[in-house]
């Protein structure tokens, strides 16, 4: 699990929807495999749109405390923004905690196997992306 959030801002988009949760978002397929594997952290909660091409997302709560449905549904959407699904209405999404993520061998860069998979159905939206300097107090 990778902690220094600010050293991805060239693999993934990162979103802070709440006060202590962060939305990681991958920007290409080796960014997507990088994310699930080795970013995410076992809790974090895993998001993919279902049946199309888009990033891998997790929903990473840095205080400890669980998600509600709200920041849950704020985080889907965002797999749905950052996919093939992008303009579409209500889509299907993924969602599993990481720990359920896992790569077949010989399988292409950025395809993942999923257990305990759960759908939510959630129309697409993103947050504005957060500044990182800003985030961690470095105001250069």
């Amino acid at each position: 699990m990778i902690e220094d959030l600010s050293s991805l801002r060239r693999q993934a988009f990162i979103y802070q929807p709440a006060e202590g949760f962060y939305i990681i978002a991958g920007r290409t397929s080796n960014d997507n495999e990088f994310i699930s594997l080795k970013v995410a952290a076992p809790d974090d909660l895993w998001f993919h749109v279902r049946g199309m091409p888009g990033s891998h997302v997790l929903l990473r709560s840095i205080c400890g405390v669980a998600p509600d449905k709200t920041l849950i549904e704020v985080a889907a959407a965002a797999a749905v923004w950052h996919s093939k699904g992008r303009n579409g209405g209500v889509t299907s999404v993924s969602m599993t905690q990481a720990r359920f993520v896992s790569k077949p061998s010989g399988s292409p860069k950025g395809t993942v196997c999923i257990k305990n998979e759960k759908l939510i159905k959630v129309r697409p939206a993103v947050l504005p992306e957060i500044n990182m300097r800003t985030a961690e107090g470095d105001k250069k």
